[in-house]
């Protein structure tokens, strides 16, 4: 594992993955069902892998979270950073900072939630575990309320924002008036495009970002580096018609919930038996199966046409 993120020039240099986790029917972590899709990704050209919501972070328990990232740490290639998530409650965000300054990873993403906190509160905490840890953080941003962009751009200017996951949907991608207050705030090289594949040709072109998270390159990774290296070349054309092969499985994604449908995409891919979701999440529905797996297989046949050896440009 990469242990450091020295600026922009590493974060958008690959796809950010966002992947889910396999676990066995016992609900513990499995090795090598999550080794077969690090590998996965690491060969179709991506570096960054971030584990958050698709991952179900959310509910980990902190009893299993330090062999979890150990075994993130240990299962990656030597040029791959990995970036565990913390949080959102305070307590357990500060327990999980215990066990990561031990640890040499690069960052850690502070992961969202709106209820029961304020948004003086979440700054402070954020203030607290960036501190504990000695290093700046991901703050991922999914809806307005969450915190201003006056209070984003005080974490920048002092030193605790790593960079922000904007995950904010919008009917119109083009038209964000908070994304461009944020792009005025902070510039585009603390700002990642952090809705998958459909809105990356809007915020490249019309607020200058220059990185973007995947989801469905979980499925299609050198495909979702493809659009990448399309969007940096300006190349909108070619960049539409890639985007063009993840929006099935986006769909589906947008329409039953993007970390259930990725998790079995990727089971019925075959590239990983992901197995149980861990509560308080749960598998889709029997009759959705289908529909993902059709939508996958589709993706991956584009994937496979490429060949692992187009991640490399």
């Amino acid at each position: 594992m990469k242990e450091t993120l020295k600026g922009p020039a590493d974060w958008q240099a690959s796809v950010i993955a966002v992947p889910p986790f396999a676990r066995n029917e016992n609900l513990v972590f499995a090795p090598e069902a999550n080794r077969a899709l690090i590998r996965h990704l690491e060969a179709g050209g991506i570096s960054i892998i971030m584990c958050g919501g698709n991952a179900n972070f959310y509910n980990i328990a902190l009893s299993e979270y330090e062999a979890v990232v150990d075994f993130l740490a240990e299962a990656v290639a030597e040029d791959t950073w990995v970036i565990p998530s913390i949080g959102p409650a305070f307590g357990t965000m500060m327990d999980q900072v215990a066990i990561l300054a031990r640890k040499r990873f690069p960052t850690a993403m502070v992961l969202p939630t709106t209820a029961n906190m304020t948004q003086e509160g979440l700054d402070r905490a954020i203030r607290l575990a960036s501190d504990r840890l000695g290093y700046p953080l991901v703050l991922y941003v999914k809806d307005e309320s969450y915190l201003s962009v006056e209070r984003i751009a005080g974490l920048d200017r002092d030193g605790y924002l790593l960079f922000v996951k904007y995950a904010i949907v919008r009917e119109n991608p083009s038209v964000d008036a908070f994304l461009e207050r944020l792009v005025a705030a902070i510039g585009t090289d603390k700002i990642v495009s952090g809705i998958g594949e459909r809105p990356t040709i809007a915020h490249f072109r019309e607020f200058g970002l220059e990185a973007f998270t995947t989801g469905s390159g979980s499925v299609a990774p050198a495909n979702s580096m493809r659009l990448l290296r399309a969007l940096k070349a300006a190349d909108y054309a070619e960049a539409e018609r890639i985007r063009q092969t993840f929006l099935e499985l986006e769909g589906l994604r947008d329409r039953h919930g993007p970390a259930f449908v990725l998790h079995e995409a990727v089971t019925l891919g075959g590239i990983g038996n992901m197995g149980p979701m861990m509560p308080l999440m749960s598998n889709i529905a029997p009759e959705l199966r289908d529909p993902v797996r059709k939508a996958t297989q589709a993706l991956m046949a584009v994937e496979a046409g490429l060949g692992h050896a187009a991640a490399a440009g």
